[in-house]
């Protein structure tokens, strides 16, 4: 019989299930301790997974802790790294380098030498070697002025600072800033400067009548001012207001804040003044700059004889190559090689010379706390002067070979005697100027290094080839200058440095492929040599267009009107054609 069910039911008589024991057997009948064991690690696991979830909750219900997961994930590798010794970085790790980053020339030298000297398939390098000219030829063409020149607004003295180049460019942009201001310029005074050490005066390096004459119906020109002009400022010229001029500045600023001050002092000065005014002006800027740079500044009588006489002697030496040379800019000088602080082959005493030589000429310049000096980043990124040996390499890569008459035009080359013996044998018709001159002829500009270097710029400026391994004021102006003589073409090699660092590191090389690589960059600069002046390029530089015009062009289709300041007007000229009142003829 079955148990009745006490409780109301809807009319079925249905069993009852059997009640439920209150424990589970297993407690109450643990059968061994194994068992035991197991029901505590299920209770242990119990616990750590309700830990997990409570915090899981947690973080869920609070998103924002999240916003710190960054934070600690980066503690946590920093602490991580801090803990760890570096020291067990594998040593083929630790001596990996850049290619091109240590001087290996040497090597080099020594594996392609014996390859180089056997290998008679070179062609006539010097008559071959410029072949381009995709710009077509060009024609200086600067416009000069032959009527007269309305009344000065004042007197503009400036001070040259730097090298003979770096002096030139601030002549030429004075004569730019007076003719633009309509301004009377005093003879640019030389600053003497603590490196080169040079005291010369404008017409110790320049042929000021000449100069006066090229630009008087362009610019006012005097050697001095006026005495009673002078006497308003005691006759002292630190009195005159001196401007301080940023570099590169628009020709805007002349217009707006120099001008002003001009025409209520009648005379004002400018010091220093290279790279004062910007390379892009108004084509009228521009063509005082082109006449001054190259039709007005022609070296002094001694420096323009002494230059043409270097030259005739380097074409009868060239006799075997019709009286053709190359000239190269090598800048090796102890000055230039601490400059660079690129390291070389000299050892402890290269360290000890280079170390001492910067602080000779740059105190506390390179030794200043935080300053890192390194040398192979130097190197791969093309800013180590080439040294002699590599230069030679290079060239006769090109397809010179030792019956090449060269120039070398450079100051005292660091550690000569050892750095230039691979360079003589590589071109034994190697010339100095102190080779080519005697030291009679060479004493009167021994001693400075404005004209030694103006003698040297002579010979550079009539070879057939220019060879610039560094940058610097002197190629950028032979560029230009060479340009200008040269229909457009600059018939200059500049060779792409970082590409020949990587070359010279690597001994492996062969004569054949290396010679691919050095024969590519000279048609590169070959193809180059016609260039067009971009955007902040310099007119020194890239006289085409501003200078120059196309062979073909039977007129100069660049005429403007002058644009000149008077007192108590505007821009006249070219910028705004309503004030124009100068009817002065070209």
């Amino acid at each position: 019989m079955h148990a009745k069910n006490r409780l109301p039911s809807s009319g079925h008589n249905t069993p009852s299930p059997p009640a439920s024991p209150l424990r589970s057997p297993r407690l109450r009948h643990p059968r061994s301790g194994k068992t035991a064991a197991r029901f505590v690690v299920g209770v242990n696991r119990s616990i750590t997974q309700r830990i997990a979830w409570i915090v899981l909750t947690f973080l869920l219900r609070r998103q924002g802790v999240f916003l710190f997961a960054p934070l600690l994930y980066i503690s946590g590798m920093l602490f991580y790294m801090g803990t760890v010794s570096f020291d067990v970085v594998p040593d083929v790790i630790k001596s990996r380098r850049a290619p091109g980053s240590v001087y290996r020339s040497p090597e080099l030298y020594a594996k392609l030498r014996h390859e180089m000297d056997a290998d008679n398939s070179s062609s006539d390098a010097m008559s071959t070697i410029w072949k381009h000219a995709k710009g077509g030829d060009w024609r200086p063409c600067i416009n000069k002025f032959s009527g007269g020149l309305p009344e000065s607004n004042g007197y503009i003295y400036v001070e040259a600072n730097g090298g003979l180049n770096q002096q030139r460019t601030s002549i030429c942009n004075a004569v730019a800033v007076a003719g633009y201001l309509n301004a009377t310029l005093v003879i640019p005074n030389f600053h003497f400067h603590s490196i080169w050490r040079d005291p010369s005066k404008f017409s110790d390096i320049y042929d000021e009548e000449f100069f006066v004459k090229t630009l008087e119906n362009d610019v006012r020109i005097v050697d001095t001012v006026p005495g009673y002009l002078m006497e308003r400022f005691d006759r002292n010229l630190t009195n005159v207001f001196n401007f301080r001029i940023k570099a590169w500045a628009p020709v805007q600023y002349y217009r707006d804040t120099v001008l002003p001050r001009l025409l209520e002092e009648k005379f004002i000065r400018i010091s220093p003044f290279a790279n004062r005014l910007s390379f892009d002006a108004p084509p009228e800027v521009q063509r005082l700059r082109c006449l001054a740079n190259y039709e007005a500044l022609r070296f002094s009588s001694p420096l323009l004889t002494m230059g043409q006489t270097l030259v005739s002697r380097m074409k009868e030496r060239s006799k075997i190559n019709g009286g053709k040379y190359i000239s190269v800019h090598l800048r090796f000088e102890e000055d230039m090689v601490a400059f660079s602080c690129c390291v070389y082959d000299g050892g402890s005493k290269e360290s000890e010379d280079m170390v001492a030589a910067r602080e000779r000429g740059w105190k506390g310049k390179f030794t200043k706390p935080g300053r890192v000096i390194r040398p192979g980043a130097n190197r791969v990124n093309g800013k180590c002067p080439l040294t002699p040996l590599e230069v030679g390499l290079m060239l006769r890569g090109m397809g010179f070979d030792k019956s090449t008459s060269i120039f070398l035009a450079s100051g005292r080359i660091y550690d000569s005697e050892r750095h230039m013996a691979p360079l003589l044998e590589m071109f034994p018709l190697l010339q100095t100027k102190e080779m080519l001159a005697s030291s009679e002829e060479l004493a009167p500009f021994k001693n400075y290094s404005s004209r030694m270097a103006a003698i040297d710029y002579t010979v550079c400026l009539h070879s057939e080839v220019f060879v610039t391994t560094q940058g610097g004021n002197f190629p950028h102006f032979l560029l230009g200058h060479r340009r200008y003589l040269f229909n457009g073409h600059s018939k200059t090699i500049r060779p792409d440095k970082r590409k020949l660092a990587v070359y010279f590191d690597n001994p492996k090389i062969g004569w054949r492929t290396f010679k691919r690589h050095m024969l590519s960059m000279r048609v590169h600069s070959d193809s180059k040599g016609i260039e067009l002046k971009r955007p902040n390029d310099s007119i020194y530089s890239f006289p085409c267009p501003n200078c120059m015009c196309r062979a073909n062009k039977t007129e100069d289709s660049r005429t403007v009107p002058p644009i000149m300041m008077k007192e108590n007007e505007k821009v006249v000229g070219g910028l705004e054609q309503e004030f124009v009142h100068d009817s002065r003829t070209r």
